[in-house]
């Protein structure tokens, strides 16, 4: 059976070329078209796409809003959107409204192809420049330490079981110093004991 994709562009042009790439491919069919998603639930419920190939800036009703009420009432309908713009922000809003998958104009025809069978399959579909956004933004952010880095080191040693004393030692400092560098830890890190110190270390700055 065909997969029947439905094309959302504003730019004839483009329409006309992803038509003339499903009409060359044997398990791929064209549902319908058009130039923004002002009438999206009478298009699905006229021409019932499997697929949407769904452009992300169009005027009047654009991709993004298009994508929402087509999830919103066609949940089984994938959307796979496509733009020129690898931007971040209107990435995860396609990704947190439902898209299936995000490519870029410029991706080779057969990848276009590939995409549209995958996310028909059930296959989230991402460029690899997209991909590797998403995984940015969902990184954990660097934690910067409240502590300079003597006091940082003051904890390493402490938290390796050294006592003030040893400490002192080690880098050179009076035992003065140590408590004073203990105490000021002790503030920035809210905590009023040793082993919560420690255990602020082992959870954050031990490698």
């Amino acid at each position: 059976m065909n997969i029947k994709v439905f094309i959302y562009d504003d730019n004839l042009s483009r329409r006309d070329s992803l038509k003339a790439l499903l009409e060359l491919s044997p398990e791929l069919e064209f549902a319908g078209e058009a130039i923004n998603c002002s009438a999206a639930v009478q298009d699905m419920e006229t021409c019932f796409p499997d697929v949407v190939l769904m452009d992300i800036n169009m005027p009047v009703v654009d991709g993004i809003e298009g994508l929402k009420t087509i999830k919103q009432n066609f949940p089984h309908i994938k959307v796979l959107m496509q733009t020129v713009f690898d931007d971040s922000d209107k990435i995860f809003e396609c990704i947190k409204n439902g898209a299936s998958g995000y490519i870029l104009k410029k991706d080779p025809p057969q990848r276009i192809l590939q995409a549209i069978q995958e996310v028909y399959e059930g296959g989230a579909v991402m460029n690899p420049s997209i991909a590797l956004k998403v995984l940015e933004y969902f990184k954990p952010q660097e934690q910067k330490s409240p502590l300079s880095e003597r006091e940082q080191q003051v904890l390493q040693l402490l938290a390796q079981g050294l006592s003030y004393k040893m400490v002192a030692d080690k880098l050179f400092l009076s035992f003065h110093t140590v408590n004073s560098h203990a105490k000021r830890i002790y503030e920035k890190l809210h905590v009023s004991s040793l082993g919560e110190a420690i255990a602020y270390y082992y959870k954050n700055l031990h490698q």
